[in-house]
Protein backbone atom coordinates (compact mmCIF):
# COMPACT_ATOMS: atom_id res chain seq x y z
CA UNK A 1 0.00 0.00 0.00
CA UNK A 2 1.21 3.61 -0.82
CA UNK A 3 1.96 6.13 1.61
CA UNK A 4 2.59 9.94 1.63
CA UNK A 5 6.02 11.09 2.42
CA UNK A 6 6.49 14.59 4.58
CA UNK A 7 9.92 15.68 4.70
CA UNK A 8 9.67 18.85 7.22
CA UNK A 9 12.82 21.53 7.82
CA UNK A 10 15.30 18.55 6.80
CA UNK A 11 19.20 19.68 7.66
CA UNK A 12 22.05 17.38 7.34
CA UNK A 13 25.29 18.90 8.39
CA UNK A 14 28.78 16.80 8.01
CA UNK A 15 31.74 17.61 9.72
CA UNK A 16 32.72 20.92 7.85
CA UNK A 17 31.49 23.64 5.78
CA UNK A 18 28.02 24.29 4.54
CA UNK A 19 25.11 21.90 5.23
CA UNK A 20 25.17 19.46 2.68
CA UNK A 21 20.86 20.34 3.21
CA UNK A 22 19.43 22.97 4.77
CA UNK A 23 16.19 23.45 5.43
CA UNK A 24 14.27 21.34 2.79
CA UNK A 25 10.36 20.48 3.31
CA UNK A 26 7.93 19.09 1.58
CA UNK A 27 5.06 16.57 0.76
CA UNK A 28 4.60 14.14 -1.46
CA UNK A 29 0.70 12.40 -1.61
CA UNK A 30 0.54 8.91 -2.20
CA UNK A 31 0.88 7.55 -5.56
CA UNK A 32 2.70 10.53 -6.32
CA UNK A 33 6.07 11.14 -8.26
CA UNK A 34 8.14 13.87 -7.34
CA UNK A 35 11.48 14.64 -9.10
CA UNK A 36 14.49 16.64 -6.88
CA UNK A 37 16.64 18.18 -9.38
CA UNK A 38 20.16 20.11 -9.61
CA UNK A 39 23.62 19.91 -10.17
CA UNK A 40 26.36 17.64 -8.38
CA UNK A 41 26.33 18.97 -4.73
CA UNK A 42 23.21 20.80 -4.89
CA UNK A 43 22.08 18.22 -2.10
CA UNK A 44 19.36 16.36 -3.97
CA UNK A 45 20.99 12.34 -2.95
CA UNK A 46 21.91 13.70 0.38
CA UNK A 47 17.92 14.20 0.60
CA UNK A 48 16.71 10.56 -0.74
CA UNK A 49 19.82 9.35 1.50
CA UNK A 50 18.01 10.93 4.74
CA UNK A 51 14.85 9.55 3.20
CA UNK A 52 16.08 6.19 3.20
CA UNK A 53 17.73 6.17 6.44
CA UNK A 54 20.93 5.83 4.86
CA UNK A 55 21.92 8.95 6.39
CA UNK A 56 20.87 9.65 9.30
CA UNK A 57 19.50 13.49 9.42
CA UNK A 58 20.70 16.19 12.13
CA UNK A 59 17.65 18.32 12.08
CA UNK A 60 13.84 18.07 10.81
CA UNK A 61 11.28 15.28 10.65
CA UNK A 62 10.38 12.35 8.32
CA UNK A 63 7.33 10.57 7.88
CA UNK A 64 6.21 7.84 6.05
CA UNK A 65 2.40 7.50 6.24
CA UNK A 66 1.40 8.18 9.58
CA UNK A 67 4.64 7.09 10.92
CA UNK A 68 7.79 9.07 12.05
CA UNK A 69 10.87 7.36 10.98
CA UNK A 70 13.51 10.40 11.31
CA UNK A 71 13.15 12.77 14.14
CA UNK A 72 16.76 13.82 15.07
CA UNK A 73 15.28 16.51 18.43
CA UNK A 74 13.27 13.48 19.85
CA UNK A 75 15.98 10.90 19.39
CA UNK A 76 13.60 8.91 16.92
CA UNK A 77 15.84 7.13 13.73
CA UNK A 78 14.38 4.12 12.39
CA UNK A 79 16.89 2.29 10.36
CA UNK A 80 16.07 1.20 6.97
CA UNK A 81 15.11 -1.93 6.71
CA UNK A 82 12.11 -0.88 8.64
CA UNK A 83 10.66 2.01 6.80
CA UNK A 84 9.26 -0.57 4.22
CA UNK A 85 10.80 1.22 1.04
CA UNK A 86 12.35 0.34 -2.34
CA UNK A 87 15.51 1.73 -3.33
CA UNK A 88 17.11 2.11 -7.04
CA UNK A 89 20.93 3.28 -7.67
CA UNK A 90 22.38 4.35 -10.70
CA UNK A 91 24.93 0.90 -10.21
CA UNK A 92 22.78 -2.26 -11.25
CA UNK A 93 23.37 -3.67 -7.68
CA UNK A 94 22.56 -6.93 -9.20
CA UNK A 95 23.35 -10.58 -7.77
CA UNK A 96 25.56 -11.80 -10.49
CA UNK A 97 25.68 -15.49 -9.74
CA UNK A 98 21.53 -15.64 -9.25
CA UNK A 99 19.22 -15.83 -12.51
CA UNK A 100 17.09 -13.02 -13.38
CA UNK A 101 14.14 -14.82 -11.40
CA UNK A 102 16.31 -15.56 -8.70
CA UNK A 103 17.33 -11.55 -7.67
CA UNK A 104 13.66 -10.57 -8.32
CA UNK A 105 12.49 -13.61 -5.87
CA UNK A 106 15.32 -12.54 -3.23
CA UNK A 107 13.34 -10.00 -1.13
CA UNK A 108 10.50 -12.50 -0.70
CA UNK A 109 12.11 -15.28 0.32
CA UNK A 110 14.05 -13.35 2.65
CA UNK A 111 10.66 -12.04 3.91
CA UNK A 112 9.51 -15.84 4.03
CA UNK A 113 6.49 -15.20 1.83
CA UNK A 114 5.01 -18.65 0.76
CA UNK A 115 6.08 -19.84 -2.25
CA UNK A 116 2.61 -19.96 -4.47
CA UNK A 117 2.87 -15.97 -3.18
CA UNK A 118 5.86 -15.81 -4.69
CA UNK A 119 5.79 -17.29 -7.51
CA UNK A 120 2.73 -15.31 -8.56
CA UNK A 121 4.41 -11.79 -7.50
CA UNK A 122 7.43 -12.42 -9.49
CA UNK A 123 5.77 -13.69 -12.27
CA UNK A 124 3.71 -10.22 -12.29
CA UNK A 125 6.61 -7.90 -11.57
CA UNK A 126 8.56 -9.60 -14.00
CA UNK A 127 5.83 -9.33 -16.69
CA UNK A 128 5.54 -5.64 -15.43
CA UNK A 129 8.85 -4.71 -16.62
CA UNK A 130 8.96 -6.32 -19.53
CA UNK A 131 11.36 -9.15 -18.45
CA UNK A 132 9.31 -12.56 -18.42
CA UNK A 133 10.89 -14.60 -21.11
CA UNK A 134 14.11 -13.55 -19.25
CA UNK A 135 13.27 -14.94 -16.39
CA UNK A 136 15.64 -18.16 -16.35
CA UNK A 137 18.76 -16.06 -17.67
CA UNK A 138 21.95 -15.70 -15.60
CA UNK A 139 21.36 -11.24 -14.90
CA UNK A 140 24.97 -10.80 -16.28
CA UNK A 141 24.16 -12.04 -19.60
CA UNK A 142 21.30 -8.96 -20.16
CA UNK A 143 22.44 -5.77 -21.06
CA UNK A 144 22.82 -2.79 -18.97
CA UNK A 145 18.80 -1.75 -19.55
CA UNK A 146 17.80 -5.14 -18.60
CA UNK A 147 19.54 -5.04 -15.52
CA UNK A 148 18.46 -2.07 -14.40
CA UNK A 149 15.07 -3.18 -15.01
CA UNK A 150 15.73 -6.13 -12.95
CA UNK A 151 16.77 -3.84 -10.16
CA UNK A 152 13.70 -2.28 -10.22
CA UNK A 153 11.64 -5.32 -10.24
CA UNK A 154 13.42 -6.04 -6.92
CA UNK A 155 12.49 -2.84 -5.92
CA UNK A 156 8.98 -3.51 -6.24
CA UNK A 157 8.03 -6.65 -5.62
CA UNK A 158 7.50 -7.31 -1.57
CA UNK A 159 4.96 -3.80 -2.63
CA UNK A 160 6.81 -1.19 -0.48
CA UNK A 161 4.94 2.38 0.64
CA UNK A 162 7.83 4.47 -0.87
CA UNK A 163 10.16 4.19 -4.03
CA UNK A 164 13.45 5.91 -3.92
CA UNK A 165 15.50 6.43 -7.37
CA UNK A 166 18.89 7.30 -7.13
CA UNK A 167 19.76 8.64 -11.14
CA UNK A 168 19.52 5.02 -12.01
CA UNK A 169 19.57 5.61 -15.78
CA UNK A 170 22.77 7.83 -15.38
CA UNK A 171 25.06 4.54 -16.24
CA UNK A 172 22.75 3.80 -19.58
CA UNK A 173 23.60 4.76 -23.47
CA UNK A 174 21.52 8.18 -24.48
CA UNK A 175 19.29 5.71 -26.62
CA UNK A 176 18.71 3.28 -23.50
CA UNK A 177 18.44 6.24 -21.33
CA UNK A 178 15.18 7.63 -23.22
CA UNK A 179 13.41 4.56 -23.90
CA UNK A 180 14.12 3.39 -20.34
CA UNK A 181 12.66 6.91 -18.83
CA UNK A 182 9.34 6.59 -20.82
CA UNK A 183 8.74 3.23 -19.23
CA UNK A 184 9.48 4.00 -16.01
CA UNK A 185 6.99 6.74 -15.34
CA UNK A 186 4.41 4.24 -16.77
CA UNK A 187 5.49 1.28 -14.32
CA UNK A 188 5.73 3.38 -11.49
CA UNK A 189 2.07 4.76 -11.75
CA UNK A 190 0.56 0.90 -13.10
CA UNK A 191 1.84 0.03 -9.49
CA UNK A 192 0.14 2.85 -7.92
CA UNK A 193 3.03 3.23 -5.77
CA UNK A 194 5.26 6.73 -4.31
CA UNK A 195 8.20 7.82 -5.59
CA UNK A 196 10.83 10.37 -5.27
CA UNK A 197 13.49 9.98 -8.22
CA UNK A 198 16.78 12.31 -7.90
CA UNK A 199 18.53 13.38 -11.43
CA UNK A 200 20.38 16.10 -13.03
CA UNK A 201 18.99 15.83 -16.22
CA UNK A 202 16.18 18.32 -17.19
CA UNK A 203 14.53 16.07 -19.95
CA UNK A 204 14.43 12.82 -17.63
CA UNK A 205 12.95 15.33 -14.46
CA UNK A 206 9.53 16.80 -16.77
CA UNK A 207 8.95 13.12 -18.29
CA UNK A 208 8.99 11.15 -14.92
CA UNK A 209 7.70 13.86 -12.41
CA UNK A 210 4.29 14.93 -11.72
CA UNK A 211 6.38 17.64 -9.86
CA UNK A 212 9.75 18.79 -9.97
CA UNK A 213 11.87 20.37 -7.12
CA UNK A 214 15.34 22.03 -7.75
CA UNK A 215 17.57 22.34 -5.51
CA UNK A 216 20.60 24.43 -4.93
CA UNK A 217 23.57 24.10 -2.52
CA UNK A 218 21.17 22.29 0.01
CA UNK A 219 18.18 24.35 -0.49
CA UNK A 220 14.40 23.99 -2.36
CA UNK A 221 14.14 26.13 -4.76
CA UNK A 222 10.87 25.83 -6.34
CA UNK A 223 8.86 22.72 -6.46
CA UNK A 224 6.20 22.27 -8.81
CA UNK A 225 4.55 20.66 -11.38
CA UNK A 226 6.68 20.48 -14.93
CA UNK A 227 5.13 23.40 -16.84
CA UNK A 228 5.31 25.66 -13.34
CA UNK A 229 8.78 25.43 -13.38
CA UNK A 230 9.45 25.51 -17.06
CA UNK A 231 7.18 28.92 -17.72
CA UNK A 232 7.15 30.61 -14.10
CA UNK A 233 10.90 29.80 -13.05
CA UNK A 234 11.15 30.51 -9.05
CA UNK A 235 14.67 32.59 -9.49
CA UNK A 236 17.03 32.97 -12.00
CA UNK A 237 19.02 29.73 -10.83
CA UNK A 238 16.24 27.54 -11.61
CA UNK A 239 15.61 29.56 -15.07
CA UNK A 240 19.24 29.18 -16.45
CA UNK A 241 19.50 25.37 -15.02
CA UNK A 242 16.36 24.42 -16.74
CA UNK A 243 17.24 26.25 -19.99
CA UNK A 244 17.15 29.89 -20.34
CA UNK A 245 20.32 30.45 -21.81
CA UNK A 246 19.95 34.19 -23.33
CA UNK A 247 20.29 36.77 -20.17
CA UNK A 248 20.17 40.39 -20.89
CA UNK A 249 20.96 43.44 -18.30
CA UNK A 250 18.12 45.93 -17.80
CA UNK A 251 16.94 48.50 -15.32
CA UNK A 252 13.36 48.59 -14.34
CA UNK A 253 11.29 51.46 -15.27
CA UNK A 254 8.37 50.71 -13.37
CA UNK A 255 5.77 47.84 -12.34
CA UNK A 256 2.68 47.19 -13.19
CA UNK A 257 1.02 44.11 -11.31
CA UNK A 258 3.06 40.96 -12.11
CA UNK A 259 4.83 42.54 -15.21
CA UNK A 260 7.37 45.28 -15.34
CA UNK A 261 8.70 47.65 -17.82
CA UNK A 262 12.40 47.31 -18.12
CA UNK A 263 15.29 49.85 -19.98
CA UNK A 264 17.60 47.32 -21.86
CA UNK A 265 20.07 48.04 -24.40
CA UNK A 266 17.79 51.78 -25.20
CA UNK A 267 14.91 50.38 -25.90
CA UNK A 268 11.69 48.89 -23.37
CA UNK A 269 10.87 45.73 -22.65
CA UNK A 270 7.72 43.97 -20.63
CA UNK A 271 8.58 40.86 -18.54
CA UNK A 272 7.58 38.82 -15.49
CA UNK A 273 8.85 39.74 -12.25
CA UNK A 274 9.31 38.30 -8.78
CA UNK A 275 7.40 40.73 -6.48
CA UNK A 276 10.77 42.22 -4.38
CA UNK A 277 11.78 43.43 -7.71
CA UNK A 278 11.09 47.00 -7.27
CA UNK A 279 11.31 50.48 -9.95
CA UNK A 280 14.81 51.52 -10.83
CA UNK A 281 16.20 47.84 -9.49
CA UNK A 282 18.94 46.58 -11.71
CA UNK A 283 17.79 42.74 -13.12
CA UNK A 284 18.68 40.43 -15.69
CA UNK A 285 16.37 39.27 -17.99
CA UNK A 286 16.53 35.68 -19.38
CA UNK A 287 14.51 33.83 -21.94
CA UNK A 288 14.51 30.51 -23.46
CA UNK A 289 15.86 30.21 -26.89
CA UNK A 290 12.67 28.39 -28.31
CA UNK A 291 10.29 31.12 -26.61
CA UNK A 292 11.56 34.03 -28.91
CA UNK A 293 9.36 33.78 -32.28
CA UNK A 294 11.19 34.87 -36.06
CA UNK A 295 9.51 37.09 -38.61
CA UNK A 296 6.72 38.55 -36.52
CA UNK A 297 4.10 39.23 -38.64
CA UNK A 298 3.88 43.14 -38.56
CA UNK A 299 1.51 43.51 -36.17
CA UNK A 300 1.86 45.78 -33.00
CA UNK A 301 2.68 43.23 -30.59
CA UNK A 302 4.54 44.03 -27.08
CA UNK A 303 9.02 43.31 -26.77
CA UNK A 304 8.82 43.37 -30.79
CA UNK A 305 12.41 44.25 -32.12
CA UNK A 306 14.26 44.04 -35.02
CA UNK A 307 17.39 42.14 -34.66
CA UNK A 308 20.66 41.41 -36.89
CA UNK A 309 21.50 37.65 -37.34
CA UNK A 310 25.40 37.16 -36.39
CA UNK A 311 25.85 33.66 -36.92
CA UNK A 312 23.67 30.87 -37.54
CA UNK A 313 24.33 27.03 -37.10
CA UNK A 314 22.33 24.46 -38.86
CA UNK A 315 21.74 21.17 -36.99
CA UNK A 316 19.01 19.98 -39.51
CA UNK A 317 15.95 19.56 -38.12
CA UNK A 318 16.19 22.86 -36.46
CA UNK A 319 18.46 25.94 -36.84
CA UNK A 320 20.09 28.31 -33.97
CA UNK A 321 20.24 31.79 -34.96
CA UNK A 322 22.91 34.40 -32.89
CA UNK A 323 21.08 37.90 -33.02
CA UNK A 324 22.45 41.21 -31.69
CA UNK A 325 19.55 43.45 -30.42
CA UNK A 326 18.56 44.88 -27.20
CA UNK A 327 22.24 45.55 -26.42
CA UNK A 328 22.99 41.98 -26.37
CA UNK A 329 23.34 38.45 -27.59
CA UNK A 330 20.05 36.19 -27.98
CA UNK A 331 20.44 32.68 -29.19
CA UNK A 332 17.03 31.53 -31.26
CA UNK A 333 16.23 28.03 -31.78
CA UNK A 334 13.98 27.63 -34.98
CA UNK A 335 12.43 24.38 -35.88
CA UNK A 336 12.30 23.58 -39.60
CA UNK A 337 15.16 21.75 -41.83
CA UNK A 338 15.09 24.78 -43.99
CA UNK A 339 17.79 27.58 -43.11
CA UNK A 340 15.29 30.92 -43.53
CA UNK A 341 17.99 33.94 -42.62
CA UNK A 342 21.39 34.25 -43.99
CA UNK A 343 24.12 35.94 -41.30
CA UNK A 344 23.88 39.84 -41.89
CA UNK A 345 20.35 40.15 -42.16
CA UNK A 346 17.56 41.94 -40.36
CA UNK A 347 14.66 40.21 -38.89
CA UNK A 348 11.20 40.81 -36.72
CA UNK A 349 11.53 38.61 -33.27
CA UNK A 350 8.85 39.11 -30.75
CA UNK A 351 10.10 37.90 -26.76
CA UNK A 352 6.77 37.28 -25.54
CA UNK A 353 6.44 38.79 -22.08
CA UNK A 354 4.74 35.97 -20.05
CA UNK A 355 7.96 34.17 -21.02
CA UNK A 356 10.77 36.74 -20.10
CA UNK A 357 11.62 36.75 -16.57
CA UNK A 358 13.54 39.60 -14.62
CA UNK A 359 15.46 38.71 -11.76
CA UNK A 360 17.18 40.84 -9.25
CA UNK A 361 21.11 41.11 -11.23
CA UNK A 362 22.86 40.24 -7.80
CA UNK A 363 21.11 36.36 -7.87
CA UNK A 364 22.88 33.31 -8.54
CA UNK A 365 23.38 31.66 -12.34
CA UNK A 366 23.15 27.96 -12.76
CA UNK A 367 26.75 26.04 -12.79
CA UNK A 368 27.23 23.30 -15.34
CA UNK A 369 26.54 20.02 -13.40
Amino acid sequence: MSASLDVRDLGKQFSVGRPAVDGVSFHVSAGEIVVLLGPSGCGKTTTLRCIAGLEHATAGRISIGARLVSAPADGVQVPPRARDIGMVFQSYAVWPHMTVWQNVAYPLRHRRVPRAELERKVGDVLALVGLAEFAQRPVVSLSGGQMQRVALARSLVYEPQLLLLDEPLSNLDAQLRLRLRDDLRRIIKQTGITAVYVTHDQAEAVVLGDRIGVMRDGKLLQMAAPDEVYNRPADLFVATFTGASNLLAGRVLARNGEFGTIEAGGQRLTALMPPDVKSGAAVRIAVRPENIRLGADGSAEANRYTARVSARRYQGTQTIYELAVLGGKLEVLELGTSVRHPVGSDVDVVLPPSLCWAYPAGDAVSSTD
